[in-house]
């Protein structure tokens, strides 16, 4: 299932989702993002919703400006991120400051290498986390992009992405839910 289709099949009820995937989608729509950056993000996201036609989608759509690599990096934002998110979150809403002064142990080799440039996994690794909700991780990669010249409008644009992604993921998997009912 293509972008198009994929978008179509989204009920009536959600006629804002399918304009503001339209909209954050698209190089006017993310402002202060690249489209290599907008495309990244979105993959991330999509695989952080865990809807796989959403993901193939939006795989194909990123395909069409970013190399293996960088495919690769917006992979790898969203499996970090995926263990990162889920930890860091614990030990900050355990109140017991112990677990801050114990050495994580976690590996995390990706980060030096992970195939996109560092502002645009960073970007990624934010906007991954807002979907995992994780307060901690957000605020360490938003002080990150923003200390290397991302403006407000390009975290906002970030953060946009992956609140529509999420929502047309959830939408998609509960209309697929009700047609099997």
């Amino acid at each position: 299932m293509n972008l198009s289709e994929l978008r179509n099949a989204l009920p009536d009820y959600a006629k804002d989702l399918k304009l503001n995937l339209d909209a954050v989608l698209s190089e006017a729509g993310a402002a202060g993002l690249d489209a290599r950056q907008l495309r990244v993000i979105a993959l991330a996201t999509a695989i952080a919703a865990r809807h796989a036609p959403l993901v193939a989608a939006l795989e194909g759509f990123a395909a069409e400006q970013l190399s293996p690599e960088e495919l690769n990096g917006a992979r790898a934002a969203a499996a970090i991120m995926a263990m990162n998110n889920v930890y860091y979150r614990a030990t900050h809403l355990i109140h017991n400051d112990e677990y801050a002064k114990l050495r994580t142990g976690l590996r995390m080799n990706v980060i030096a290498n992970p195939g996109v440039d560092k502002i645009t996994f960073e970007l990624a690794c934010l906007a991954v986390s807002a979907i995992n909700g994780c307060g901690a991780c957000m605020d360490s990669h938003e002080r990150v992009v923003r200390e290397h010249g991302i403006g407000a409008q390009g975290v906002q644009s970030a953060l946009k992405i992956a609140a529509v992604v999420h929502a047309v993921a959830v939408t998609l998997e509960q209309t697929r839910a009700q047609s099997q009912a």
